[in-house]
């Protein structure tokens, strides 16, 4: 059995990896446009901060997939054509075709560019794989001057990063917010410590880059701010070339439709990761959030059910966790916004709590939001401060198990003077929502 694989990230090595161990015999090769597989894109900020070296964002090399899974890594191979029972490769160079009895699309997203002018100027980057963060960070050091273009989580991530090094960073965001993904009331935490320590600049959309070789400035429909490099983190869309070539399904989201087995709607296609979408785990709708957990969980559902198998990914609730400085911010499930778009009936408590009895030392502040429908069933939560993982990955467990406040409130969670208060915060959330 010929498997081939387009991409080697996540998705593209947890599905190759999963078939050798059910099906050792096969052959799969995977096709990687760089010279990275098993890459974190999530690090490049931290590569950017001087806090890792780029080569670091490998969980493994090429190298041990061949020789410890016996998997056929083809870096720095682009994938030109896809048609059925083949594919045409450009390898080094170097033109080759291979056949595929199975096929999987794991081609990732690709950052979103405004329509606007300049976009194309020397020092206008975007931020996509750990094979160009080394390059970013020397852009960074170089620069005194930085623009940040997006207020999101990989926007807030390079604004720490650009600015715990010193440089001069002002931060545009076309939205009233930061971090749309978070109910405004919490946003504006995130706002206030933002404000600390950038230029924060919104409800102002940008209308040119500027500048005669390089960038020299950022025009907005409200200013101009001089810099020397403009980083743009407006947001990602699915990569769907490939799918377009074999004629797979698109869904409603612009990403590759897939069924829960992760099969698309071309016969011995599957897609996985950032390229395909999903169900919401509340809502049941679907949904495209590309995160890096979900795109390993969709990889082993694809590499189980095309080795014969049979498993399901049952979908996401857009778990998310960040941070600005000392600030953690997390969130898992729906807003209190989205919940009552969606039709809920939601009403949403917030609490300010510490991390710690009164009495240890060492507690941090910790404001937490959990979203509820009429008859408690939980529906979200917002945690932003201290000590927030933990807190919101008990609510994102504690949401796909369909938990009600009463449920929360009496989860039988630990108590340690040094590690929690007696009162957890997440108790005292659910007796707020008067269960």
């Amino acid at each position: 059995m010929k498997v081939l694989i387009v991409g080697g990230g996540a998705a593209g090595m947890s599905t190759a990896s999963r078939i050798k161990v059910i099906k050792p015999e096969w052959d799969i090769k995977v096709f990687e446009e760089t010279s990275l597989v098993s890459h974190a894109p999530c690090g490049i900020p931290y590569v950017v901060e001087g806090i890792s070296k780029a080569e670091k964002l490998m969980y493994y090399p090429p190298d041990f997939f061949r020789r410890e899974r016996g998997i056929d890594v083809r870096t720095n191979a682009k994938v030109v054509e896809a048609g059925e029972g083949y594919l045409r490769v450009i390898e080094n160079g170097k033109e080759s075709k291979y056949e595929w009895d199975k096929l999987l699309i794991a081609t990732g997203a690709l950052p979103k560019l405004p329509k606007v002018s300049g976009v194309e100027l020397e020092n206008v980057v975007t931020i996509r794989h750990p094979a160009n963060a080394e390059r970013l960070k020397r852009m960074v050091d170089q620069a005194n001057k930085i623009v940040i273009v997006g207020a999101g989580y990989i926007g807030l991530e390079m604004a720490e990063a650009v600015a715990s090094l010193g440089k001069k960073t002002t931060v545009i965001e076309f939205l009233d917010q930061p971090l749309p993904n978070l109910d405004k009331d919490m946003a504006e935490i995130v706002k206030a410590e933002l404000e600390k320590r950038v230029e924060l600049r919104l409800n102002e959309g940008v209308k040119a880059f500027e500048g005669k070789d390089r960038v020299e400035r950022v025009v907005t429909d409200k200013g101009s701010y001089e810099c020397d490099l403009a980083i743009v983190a407006t947001g990602v869309r699915p990569n769907v070339e490939i799918a377009k070539m074999l004629g797979c399904k698109l869904g409603e989201t612009g990403a590759i439709w897939v069924d829960e087995k992760m099969r698309t709607s071309v016969e011995n296609v599957f897609s996985a990761g950032d390229c395909a979408e999903t169900r919401h785990l509340i809502t049941g709708k679907r949904v495209w959030i590309p995160l890096g957990p979900s795109a390993n969980k969709m990889g082993y559902v694809a590499g189980v059910n095309m080795a014969g198998g049979v498993l399901e990914f049952p979908g996401v609730l857009g778990t998310q966790l960040t941070k600005f400085f000392d600030l953690e911010i997390g969130s898992t499930g729906l807003t209190e916004k989205n919940a009552k778009a969606e039709g809920f009936n939601a009403k949403s408590v917030k609490i300010m709590a510490k991390t710690r009895v009164h009495y240890y030392p060492g507690a941090k502040d910790l404001t937490l939001k959990v979203v509820a429908d009429s008859d408690g069933r939980i529906l979200g939560a917002q945690a932003i401060g201290g000590e927030v993982a933990m807190r919101i990955n008990v609510f994102a467990a504690m949401i796909q198990a369909g938990f009600k406040a009463k449920d929360v409130f009496f989860s039988d969670l630990a108590y340690a003077p040094p590690l929690t208060p007696i009162w957890d915060p997440i108790i005292v959330s659910a007796r707020a929502l008067r269960f």
